[in-house]
């Protein structure tokens, strides 16, 4: 096809003349616009350069590197418009598996000013995990991802606290791995207690221990297979100062609960900093049916599963992101029923047209819902 476009001739008007002109670029963009109709540009500019500056942020994964028999770090080139986080913060990435774009939440660990300009993030498969077992053990390098900006508010203050305690457990030591990586050098009094099933099992577990031999940090190792998860009657004997150090803690729900009511207890909340993984369930109620509309499947849940995990359950294709009600990335509307929410109890409800909004990640049904997908 050849486009023609029109040129200035001697019969314009001296205002016509003096109108300001369109860019070339600026037209060459929208005659390109025109022929691709209703393809436009950018979508074949995602093709040549998905990490271009503009584009939808993405990265590429450069390497997998397994970390434990069930743990790998992937190390991410993230496209130009990555802003660069904070250490001890999050990103979603969205990763295709079977066809169907996924969305999950993992801690960054790698240092703020990589020479190498890569990111990582250190992964735990977790059984029947879809994304995370993916992730590694099939996940190749050269693959594109979909990439979130950083977030999240577990991080260390400024300026930083003269005595510090880690306690984490499994794959919870990602955040801190992050923020020590990046801080050590800044802190002068680090304590780090670490849970894992077994030796074997403990996630960065060499830097760990070469930090601990040297003298930056003190390390206690607990292999809960032989010696039980770490529980507040036990911090008086590992750390007798846990009262006067700032503390991060990140791992199972029991645990960080159990951290939450001793430091309440202590008068010392606003000391104790906490990460989870998954929403706290507060209240549990008699479940019901969730129809989910436009896909004409309806299924039975218990008042104690997220309407997303039923969802997908039953084969569902659901907008999902970090499933810990802290994203909105699974907000899709209540077309009518009543939901709970899992973290505080309050109930939802919701008629035909009422336009409700709920987050399926931290909600559950309460009697019959209908959610318009």
């Amino acid at each position: 096809m050849t486009v023609v476009l029109p040129l200035r001739t001697s019969t314009e008007s001296p205002q016509e003349s003096t109108r300001p002109r369109p860019a070339l670029r600026t037209v060459l963009r929208r005659v390109a616009e025109a022929l691709v109709h209703p393809v436009l540009p950018d979508d074949y500019l995602d093709l040549i350069a998905p990490m271009r500056a503009g584009a939808d942020l993405r990265g590429r994964v450069v390497s997998v590197t397994p970390e434990t028999r069930d743990a790998a770090t992937v190390h991410i080139r993230p496209g130009r418009s990555w802003a660069g986080h904070v250490p001890g913060q999050y990103i979603r990435i969205g990763v295709d598996v079977d066809g169907v774009r996924n969305w999950r939440a993992y801690s960054l660990t790698s240092p703020v000013t990589a020479p190498d300009g890569l990111i990582s993030i250190t992964v735990k498969a977790i059984p029947d995990g879809k994304v995370s077992n993916h992730v590694v053990r099939a996940l190749q390098p050269g693959t594109l991802i979909h990439l979130d900006q950083a977030t999240g508010e577990f991080v260390l203050p400024t300026p930083r606290p003269a005595r510090a305690l880690f306690v984490t457990a499994g794959s919870g030591v990602t955040p801190v791995m992050g923020m020590l990586r990046n801080h050590l050098d800044e802190l002068q009094d680090v304590v780090v207690v670490h849970s894992a099933p077994t030796e074997a099992d403990v996630i960065f577990a060499a830097e760990l221990r070469a930090w601990a031999d040297s003298g930056r940090l003190r390390l206690i190792e607990r292999h809960t297979d032989t010696e039980g998860m770490v529980g507040t009657d036990s911090l008086d004997e590992l750390v007798p100062d846990w009262r006067f150090r700032e503390t991060w803690a990140c791992g199972p729900t029991g645990m960080l609960d159990a951290f939450e009511a001793a430091w309440a207890d202590a008068g010392l909340a606003d000391r104790l900093h906490t990460e989870r993984f998954r929403p706290v369930v507060i209240a549990e109620g008699e479940g019901g049916t969730v129809t989910f509309g436009g896909q004409r499947i309806t299924v039975d849940a218990d008042g104690s599963t997220p309407i997303l995990d039923a969802g997908e359950a039953a084969g569902v294709l659901m907008p999902s992101g970090c499933r810990m009600g802290i994203c909105f990335g699974c907000v899709v509307p209540l077309k009518e029923g009543a939901v709970r929410d899992l973290r505080n109890g309050d109930l939802t409800i919701a008629a035909e047209g009422d336009g409700i909004r709920i987050q399926t990640c931290v909600s559950a049904a309460a009697g019959h819902c209908e959610i318009d997908l």
